[in-house]
């Protein structure tokens, strides 16, 4: 399934506040064991991806760099709540981060704590499209709670409290930071490790880090501050993806070494021809003629046939229907190449030209099917 943008939450009460805007979720697992969700934004919204990597940095970094290298998003969006750190900003508001400080970087010397700053500015057009959904107001009913832009401060421990020593950090060293949390940095880290890939954190204001925390979650306003942060953040997606999309996928065509799933195209004219061309290669390569294969060989280049097939599907460059329709065909194929007779091979080929009608449109897999239908004819 190709997918627009990788929503990420930490917390389960965030979680399901995405969940409920899903229609059609559909259980992804990915080979570590990761469990995703696949769906809409509603029946005519954007395809999402909806994860949950847990409280810290460290596990949200490695979960939000698989989560990009799975699905290939357009943006991630890391959703959830935060505590609020200036006295204007309400229980249920909801921030939406200029830019992330990860405030626990320093240096520790004779004379004190010496503050190492690290922080991640929002992709310009993902903040304009953000601000300008703040001021239209469009994306949720009155009473509409108040949108903030500007930053937020990650670390890795729970603030609840105004005069703690962690407390008179953040206010010395990162005094414009209107909310504090446990996540963003390493979100924001994994998005810069992928050519900068637009990473939008958006947080419901679920308490107020000054030591009321507990009487806050107990009046609920986690699950309320989730619910709003949720809303904003599909609006928003949708919006991305509108308005985004299409320069993106531009980019990514100018620059075929972004993402997964790349394709290449050369032109020969007169009496010029392509030998070869790779881009990213899985499996074996084998080139020139003379020498005899097997099944053992067809069977290596049918597992990196089905490699490519699933990112094509992935990607968006093969249906549902034809991902099926082409998954099926190859087991057939998978179950007759014990049959060494002439009339075992002909089947074979035959099955193998329906997969090719089926994914005739995508260059890289109709190539690399020819070179299989090669093997087969070459099969000894």
């Amino acid at each position: 399934m190709s997918t627009d943008v990788v929503i990420l939450t930490a917390l389960n009460v965030e979680y399901e506040a995405v969940h409920e805007k899903l229609d059609d979720p559909r259980v992804h697992w990915h080979p570590a064991g990761t469990r995703f969700e696949t769906g809409r934004l509603g029946p005519d919204g954007c395809r999402v991806v909806l994860g949950l990597v847990g409280k810290g940095n460290h596990p949200a970094a490695v979960l939000a760099e698989r989560a990009i290298t799975e699905f290939s998003p357009l943006a991630v969006l890391f959703v959830g709540v935060a505590g609020a750190l200036w006295p204007g900003i309400e229980l249920g508001d909801v921030v939406v981060a200029s830019q992330v400080y990860a405030y626990h970087g320093g240096t520790s010397e004779d004379d004190g704590m010496k503050a190492r700053p690290k922080a991640w500015e929002i992709s310009h057009q993902a903040g304009q499209l953000a601000q300008h959904l703040i001021r239209s107001g469009g994306w949720a009913p009155e009473p509409r709670p108040k949108v903030h832009f500007g930053p937020i401060a990650a670390g890795e421990v729970v603030q609840d409290s105004r005069i703690s020593g962690q407390a008179r950090w953040v206010r010395e060293h990162y005094n414009d930071a209107l909310a504090i949390e446990m996540e963003a940095a390493g979100v924001a880290q994994a998005g810069h490790l992928n050519r900068a890939l637009p990473i939008v954190v958006i947080r419901g204001i679920s308490d107020r880090a000054d030591g009321t925390k507990v009487r806050s979650d107990g009046a609920n306003w986690q699950s309320r501050a989730s619910a709003h942060a949720a809303a904003f953040a599909a609006a928003l997606a949708n919006d991305l993806v509108k308005e985004c999309g299409d320069s993106q996928r531009q980019t990514r065509e100018r620059n075929p070494h972004m993402g997964t799933g790349t394709s290449f195209t050369n032109l020969a004219t007169g009496n010029a021809r392509v030998g070869a061309q790779y881009g990213q290669v899985i499996g074996n390569v084998t080139m020139g003629g003379g020498v005899s294969s097997g099944p053992a060989d067809v069977a290596a280049e049918l597992a990196t046939f089905r490699d490519l097939l699933k990112r094509a599907h992935r990607d968006g460059r093969l249906d549902d229907d034809s991902y099926t329709a082409a998954s099926e065909e190859l087991d057939t194929v998978t179950g007759r190449l014990d049959d060494p007779t002439p009339a075992g091979r002909g089947r074979l080929l035959v099955t193998l030209k329906k997969v090719r009608g089926l994914v005739g449109d995508s260059a890289d897999l109709a190539t690399q099917l020819a070179a299989i239908i090669s093997l087969v004819k070459d099969m000894s």
